[in-house]
């Protein structure tokens, strides 16, 4: 219980909103589609994961381990597609390094895919979990949202992460 009381006093520390981004992309990320009046489900992750798949307009979407949401994506919306490679989006609960590896290196990702985790401050291990793959190359830009974490792997943009309050 204590971590993630004193967690979230760090994250309200550190986070910033979006006068705080000087990335075009993520700007524009954070004001049209995670500000936006929407409101699409009383979760604050999920409520961000169904903005983000509208905003994107992801078509093609693997969910690992979270079979409830994959129900909530198809009722928003009919027309996703899921299991088809390559992936628009990746809904994870928990993720690793070496599991990241071998999804790019499977082809499963392009270079506008997203991985949203679920969580990632649910306990201690899930934290560590997030800052080894925030510092792997593979990924360009970070989102942390202290309800979830959002990863893209843009070679267009220079590595950085954000901490954002949604």
């Amino acid at each position: 219980m204590w971590f993630k009381f004193i967690s979230y006093l760090k994250f309200l520390f550190k986070s910033t909103n979006e006068h705080g981004v000087h990335s075009p992309f993520v700007f524009n990320y954070v004001t049209k589609c995670l500000y936006s009046k929407k409101k699409l489900n009383r979760d604050k992750g999920i409520n961000a994961l169904l903005k983000s798949i509208s905003y994107f307009n992801i078509k093609n979407v693997e969910s690992i381990e979270l079979q409830n949401i994959n129900e909530l994506i198809q009722k928003q919306f009919p027309t996703i597609q899921f299991g088809t490679a390559p992936f628009d989006l990746i809904i994870v609960d928990n993720l690793e390094v070496s599991t990241l590896e071998n999804q790019i290196s499977e082809g499963k990702l392009h270079n506008d895919s997203m991985i949203w985790i679920n969580s990632i401050y649910a306990n201690k291990e899930t934290l560590v979990q997030w800052e080894a793959i925030i510092n792997s190359p593979l990924i360009s830009v970070s989102i942390n949202m202290h309800h979830c974490g959002v990863l893209f792997f843009r070679k267009e943009q220079v590595k950085e992460h954000f901490t954002i309050r949604i």
